[in-house]
């Protein structure tokens, strides 16, 4: 069945250059905190994937909630990050009744990135139910952070859209109780669905990018590749989001970007080390390259 055609606009680095990212000014202060919520006893790495790319993206400050017993090993990878352990479940996944135990983090934030690595479901949505209303935005929801979501779609409302969706396409269907087919057959209007619903930007990964504004807008993207698709390539890309909403940029600017962003890291890793084969942890360092190579 032929996908329905939509009117979107198609991200080139001429269109990015027409859409700068906030210049970033001062210190660390200045150029935006980030906190990010993830991780459990078996994917804290998934933390580390976000956390550093959203420093690389330009963010200033880092603070990381991870579950307590990998606190230490965090402290060590992210030299650069506040990291604050909570309690979590017998399989390690981090309580939901801990929200309050990072509160502080979150409402000082420039922007919180909540999801990366996080494990148990009824858990994770318990978390994110009970921070969501004590935070005005930004924020973004990446993997198992969207289970609040998933339940509510209108547990964003009151953020007044300033917030970001970063599902795959699986996590998109689950999100809109549909079949997954559903969504590889319409991925476009799956995104603007969700993004209508829960009245937020929803970045949707994939062979082609695709991003829906809480507003309608859609804007479409080809750079990639299927060396991309690989474990953690999707919090790197979340983190990539959070690390530019804490600088100040806008949730479809941060979006948008974003997944150009990526994309054209990939881009870079392929032609250096082939077209399969390179690492997620590899993506983080070429965000400023790619950065760079817009702003020309």
């Amino acid at each position: 069945m032929p996908r329905p055609q939509r009117d979107s606009t198609l991200v080139t680095p001429q269109v990015l250059r027409g859409w700068r990212l906030p210049e970033p000014t001062g210190g660390k202060e200045a150029r935006g905190s980030i906190l990010v919520v993830g991780g459990s006893t078996e994917t804290v790495g998934a933390v580390l994937l976000a956390a550093e790319a959203a420093l690389r993206s330009g963010a200033g400050k880092l603070q990381v909630v991870v579950p307590s017993k990998v606190a230490p090993h965090v402290s060590i990878s992210l030299p650069e990050a506040l990291v604050r352990g909570v309690p979590s479940t017998e399989a390690g996944a981090i309580r939901g009744n801990s929200a309050e135990l990072f509160l502080d983090l979150a409402q000082s934030a420039s922007a919180v990135l909540i999801g990366p690595g996080m494990a148990d479901e009824p858990e994770t949505r318990e978390l994110v139910e009970r921070l969501l209303p004590e935070l005005d935005g930004p924020v973004a929801l990446d993997a198992l952070g969207l289970a609040a979501v998933t339940a509510d779609p209108s547990c964003l409302h009151h953020l007044g859209g300033r917030v970001v969706l970063t599902p795959n396409p699986t996590e998109l269907a689950i999100a809109l109780h549909v079949e997954h087919d559903e969504v590889d057959d319409d991925p476009a209007g799956a995104a603007q669905r969700l993004a209508e619903q829960a009245q937020a930007t929803v970045g949707l990964g994939g062979v082609t990018s695709w991003v829906a504004g809480s507003d309608g807008r859609l804007w479409e993207d080809e750079s990639g590749g299927a060396g991309l698709g690989v474990s953690g390539s999707g919090d790197v890309r979340a983190g990539v989001v959070a690390g530019l909403l804490a600088r100040g940029a806008a949730p479809e600017q941060a979006a948008v970007w974003a997944a150009h962003l990526h994309g054209r890291a990939g881009e870079r890793l392929a032609a250096r080390v082939g077209r399969l084969g390179f690492l997620a942890r590899e993506l983080p360092p070429e965000i400023p390259r790619v950065i760079a190579e817009v702003d020309l």
